[in-house]
């Protein structure tokens, strides 16, 4: 039998013929027509046996017999004598993919992308130190130039994004008498969209300062658009002075209409250097941190809402304290969220951070961001803003100087205003021109609030390094508003004198209920 004398027996088609096997094929002929490079190498020198005709239209000729290493230089450049190594030791194929060489032998010239896979090729007299390797190379030139084509485009598209969104956050922060700001903007890594986190700080007059944060759940330059939109409106509505949840609630409504489709995170919060307290109200964002001047932090936990776009819900507002000496953070979710991680450890471990943050608010922002481990192939976009209250003493401290007057209602009312304006000013050392304009700008505004407001009525006096503010506060929620006066008007020229003498002012209604109207001057520098 067949099989006794250690051969197998062709196999046969239905009709009793012998089916073919290989050897009956011409196949060296059929492997040089082939369009992929092939190329066989043999012995532990890797001798060239044989290489078709594409092998050689992309290398030109190749002797056969000479090692690999001098008869083959464009091996040596794929990467494929190690390879080849591998191989011969382990008998099994490898493969490398869209490894680009130099083809400037052949007579077209130039380079080529080429996917190569090394196959194993004993010999049939099983002579181990014979066995080769076959060489089959694919051209994948189109293929890695469209590749490269869309990662360029992928990358104009990233820096487009990155361009617009950092032409959207504040190119310089303002810094307000009593607060010290620095922010830190990081987009994500290369292979990370670009998302829309942004940061402000608003100057909101009479001393007060109102920060934000947020993050558009979005990817791209519509993220950033978006952000954009988000945050010229918060700027517009806090101009009207609104507590920090009907701002919310405005951005809620506002969001909702510019795209249904992405919602947004956001913390507003508002300082005011006469309760040193900061007022927030939260739509969905992780909470703000404040360390005190001792190193104990704090989070400002309820109240907080959905993100902006949901839509239904009604924003309240909570406080933290900010007394002099402590340090607040906010930040976006890309700064302490990580994969397979909760993202109440990451907060913690902001928290131990910024336990140990010392220094200007640069250098906390900074010290932040390395110690949570963000570099610049993170993999979101990170926002970080930090504002501090700092504690003055020495010559400083006698820049700064706060003085009240609870106002009792009747005639003697406003004499007495005049009277205690006119001492604490002198006390302050201003120029006479400003302790005049002071004193009637004082007159003015308890004037108005005395024909107009209903108690409790306040008079407060602040002087900064920058600028002194006069305020009074009384009962009525009604804002006064400046109007045309003709002449023979005999009312209604108070809040007219006031815009004209005073560097600014403003008025907003109180938490309590009621108003505060106010204005200031500016100081020689």
């Amino acid at each position: 039998m067949p099989a006794a004398r250690g051969r197998s027996a062709r196999p046969a088609e239905q009709d009793g013929s012998a089916v073919p096997v290989l050897e009956d094929f011409v196949l060296p002929e059929l492997l040089g027509s082939l369009p992929a490079l092939i190329a066989l190498v043999y012995g532990p020198d890797h001798r060239l046996a044989y290489a078709n005709d594409a092998y050689t239209s992309a290398f030109g000729h190749r002797t056969p017999g000479l090692p690999a290493v001098d008869g083959c230089p464009e091996l040596a450049e794929l990467g494929l004598l190690a390879l080849m190594e591998q191989v011969l030791r382990s008998g099994r194929p490898r493969t490398v993919k869209s490894r680009r060489i130099h083809t400037g032998d052949a007579p077209a010239g130039g380079e080529g992308s080429y996917t190569v896979t090394c196959l194993p090729a004993g010999r049939r007299d099983g002579d181990p130190a014979g066995a080769g390797v076959l060489i089959f190379a694919t051209d994948v030139t189109d293929h890695a130039v469209a590749a490269e084509r869309l990662r360029a485009s992928e990358r104009r598209h990233r820096e487009t994004a990155v361009t617009l969104q950092r032409s959207l956050l504040p190119q310089e922060l303002e810094q307000p008498d009593d607060l010290r700001f620095a922010a830190t903007y990081q987009p994500g890594g290369t292979d990370a969209a670009v998302g829309g986190d942004w940061y402000d700080v608003i100057t909101l007059g009479a001393g007060r300062t109102a920060v934000v944060i947020g993050d558009v759940m979005g990817r791209g330059v519509r993220a950033a658009a978006v952000m954009g939109q988000l945050r010229t409106a918060v700027r517009a509505y806090a101009r009207l002075d609104l507590p920090p949840h009907e701002v919310l609630q405005l951005l809620d409504g506002l969001a909702a209409e510019i795209d249904a489709s992405q919602i947004a995170t956001c913390v507003y919060a508002v300082h005011d250097p006469n309760e040193g307290r900061l007022a927030y109200a939260s739509a969905g964002h992780l909470p703000i941190l404040v360390r005190d001047a001792g190193g104990c932090v704090r989070r400002a936990e309820e109240p907080t809402g959905p993100p902006l776009g949901t839509g239904g819900w009604l924003h309240t507002s909570g406080s933290i304290a900010l007394p002099p000496g402590s340090t607040a953070v906010l930040y976006t979710d890309g700064l302490v969220e990580r994969r397979r991680e909760d993202i109440d450890e990451g907060v913690a471990a902001l928290e131990r951070a910024l336990a140990g943050a010392t220094g200007s608010p640069q250098v906390v922002c900074d010290r932040l961001i390395r110690s949570l481990g963000v570099t610049a192939e993170h993999d979101d976009d990170v926002a970080v803003l930090v504002l501090q209250h700092p504690a003055r003493d020495g010559a400083d401290a006698e820049l700064f100087h706060n003085a009240a007057l609870d106002l009792l209602g009747g005639h003697e009312a406003a004499p007495r205003a005049r009277a205690f304006a006119s001492g604490v000013l002198a006390s302050w050392r201003f120029s006479p021109e400003l302790h005049d304009l002071g004193v009637l700008a004082v007159s003015e505004l308890v004037g108005n609030s005395l024909q107009h407001g209903v108690p409790p009525m306040r008079l407060r006096l602040r002087r900064t390094d920058r600028r002194l503010i006069i305020e009074v506060t009384d009962g009525d929620e009604h804002l006064p508003r400046r109007r045309r006066v003709e002449t023979e008007d005999e009312a209604g020229r108070g809040i007219s004198i006031i815009a004209t003498i005073a560097s600014s002012w403003g008025s907003r209604r109180t938490p309590g209920g009621g108003k505060a109207v106010w204005c200031e001057f500016a100081l020689p520098s």
